[in-house]
């Protein structure tokens, strides 16, 4: 079964999870080097609050989703979609102050994320988790970045009858385009009171609940 990471991380990195679960090897090279996750970007599905004013007059406030297509329309001031998809925050500024430096004297613009519900797009990346879970797909990176493999087991539905709880295999892509495993035993973790190998997660992680074998 091949995998291809969502939004985040390693998104265009194709691997076989079966080879990766049974390899003896801690770190596996990639089929391709990936953009690596380095804070969060615009993208399609996401919520924008923009604010954009002058020093002499008030302020407008749009809450804006970005379209498929990357774009934003904001109303009453450009009527032209504005391309923002892989953008930060900063440079989305940045490009609204050009364009309205046009016709305004020195346009004042503040851009930030909205609020995004457990079916919107995280602007700090998903994780993906397959395997026995409730439900396999993209789980939501919080601002907070305290994402742990319990919490996000959680989220995804909690583990399958026949999972394996004492094998579970996260993997991770560095900048250089590698992949590394972690093995993670949530017996460790409950049983014996190891909260520290509850491990922080990336964006891009893909977390592989296998199996028991017996």
């Amino acid at each position: 079964m091949l995998l291809a990471t969502a939004l985040s991380g390693c998104s265009a990195v194709y691997y076989d999870i079966k080879s990766l679960f049974d390899s003896d090897s801690d770190v596996v090279d990639a089929a391709a080097v990936a953009k690596y996750w380095d804070g969060p970007r615009i993208g399609p599905g996401m919520r924008l609050d923009i604010t954009i004013g002058t020093a002499t007059t008030p302020p407008k406030e749009f809450k804006l989703l970005v379209d498929q297509n990357g774009d934003i329309t904001i109303p009453y001031l450009l009527q032209d979609p504005v391309a923002c998809d892989g953008l930060t925050l900063e440079a989305m500024k940045q490009k609204l102050v050009k364009a309205y430096s046009v016709y305004l004297r020195q346009p004042q613009v503040v851009v930030s994320f909205g609020p995004y519900d457990a079916h919107g797009v995280s602007p700090w990346g998903t994780v993906t988790v397959m395997g026995e879970v409730g439900t396999q797909g993209p789980v939501n990176m919080p601002p907070t970045m305290d994402l742990t493999v319990t919490k996000v087991l959680q989220l995804a539905g909690g583990l399958k009858p026949f999972a394996d709880k004492t094998r579970i295999v996260v993997t991770r892509c560095d900048k250089d385009g590698k992949q590394s495993r972690i093995k993670v035993d949530l017996r460790e973790i409950g049983e014996d009171g190891r909260f520290d190998r509850d491990i922080l997660l990336k964006a891009g992680d893909v977390i592989f609940v296998p199996e028991t074998w017996y």
